[in-house]
């Protein structure tokens, strides 16, 4: 999928995600730029990054610039009546930045589905999670997987609770040579071993992947958690732009079920993941179920630069003789297809897609820099 609209500036993008986020009655939450240190040091792992900047408070409490808003979200919510919660933010956070790898205030934007979590929440924040990539680009994928899966294959398999999370970091890497390894070493039959090799080499979408994926799991107790898989991915919008890959895998300490990841053509690593986070509920002493994502806003910046980041999509010249409603007719058609800047003179430096020059009203040239 190609697509020649102009990448939206992060304000943009962050008004259209609360749009869309609003649309679906999520309701706007806030929260304060600090909290107290522990609530982050209890929990390093569920962190995108272990760095949090941290100060003593004038109660002596040591506090911290938050990092991160789901354990805000998660810590504020109480087991209540109430079935559900569903939460979006937007919020600044404080941590090491992926781009730049030195400490940022970075622009997240998120949402969170906390409560009797069913199966069509899972559907619906994974399509939001894949609306809220094509806010930014259309030229975008999201990766799903299922920990449920790989949990039972492991167990099937006969992998030691000691090497899971061994087995499971060569997952993620996609490691199959380190992986047969493994299970070599630990005397796991090779006709097991096959059915993990093969369910951690697919990769594609709905429809690709899962008929091969129903063959390779007969007889390992999978029936019921692929054939609900199934029907969340194959139900999902943009099915060309949903990949199921069993190896994307993410902390097991805190997640369960189906985990994602959100990629966008030119940024090498992931702008958007998520999943259900059901043992961070528990690990917090809350009887309830939850499933999320976070945008990173900041990993935006190696696509502006990967597209020569343009300052305007177009430059509009104007000379002395064009009158204010001939300049506002002529922005008017050029905004259908971009940004417009309207000047009297063209700036020194100025990085556009085009310029156009207009004398008298009418216009005299256009050129194209992309």
């Amino acid at each position: 999928m190609t697509s020649n609209l102009p990448l939206k500036a992060n304000e943009n993008i962050i008004f259209s995600l609360r749009a869309l986020y609003n649309s679906y009655g999520y309701s706007h939450y806030k929260m304060s730029k600090f909290e107290e240190y522990d609530l982050y040091s209890k929990n390093k792992d569920f962190l995108v990054s272990d760095s949090v900047i941290t100060f003593t408070d004038t109660n002596g409490k040591l506090m911290a610039l938050k990092p991160d808003v789901t354990l805000s979200i998660v810590k504020n919510t109480k087991d209540t009546d109430k079935a559900i919660e569903k939460l979006y933010y937007n919020e600044n956070v404080y941590r090491v930045s992926k781009s730049t790898h030195t400490f940022k205030e970075i622009m997240q934007a998120g949402l969170e589905c906390i409560g009797d979590v069913d199966d069509y929440c899972i559907f619906e924040v994974l399509s939001l999670a894949l609306k809220s990539l094509f806010t930014i680009s259309e030229n975008s994928v999201l990766d799903i997987s299922n920990l449920a899966v790989l949990k039972q294959v492991v167990d099937y398999i006969g992998i030691p609770d000691s090497e899971r999370a061994d087995v499971i970091r060569c997952i993620g890497e996609k490691n199959l040579h380190e992986l047969s390894q493994k299970c070599k070493e630990l005397g796991i039959p090779e006709e097991k071993f096959n059915i993990l090799k093969g369910i951690v080499s697919l990769h594609g979408t709905p429809k690709k992947v899962f008929p091969k994926a129903e063959e390779l799991l007969k007889g390992t107790g999978c029936d019921e958690i692929i054939e609900n898989f199934k029907k969340i991915a194959t139900a999902l919008p943009n099915q060309q732009a949903v990949n199921v890959d069993f190896s994307v895998v993410d902390n097991v300490h805190y997640y369960n079920g189906i985990v994602f990841k959100g990629f966008i053509q030119g940024v090498p690593n992931s702008v958007l993941s998520g999943g259900q986070y059901d043992k961070l509920l528990k690990k917090m002493k809350l009887k309830k179920s939850a499933i999320g994502f976070a945008v990173y806003l900041d990993m935006l910046e190696l696509l502006n630069t990967n597209n020569n980041d343009y300052d305007v999509d177009t430059v509009l010249v104007y000379d002395s003789e064009t009158t204010f409603s001939e300049i506002e007719a002529q922005t008017e058609i050029l905004r259908m297809k971009g940004s417009v800047l309207a000047l009297c003179q063209l700036p020194k430096n100025i990085r556009c897609r085009k310029i156009v020059t207009v004398k008298k009203g009418e216009v005299i040239s256009i050129e194209n820099n992309a």
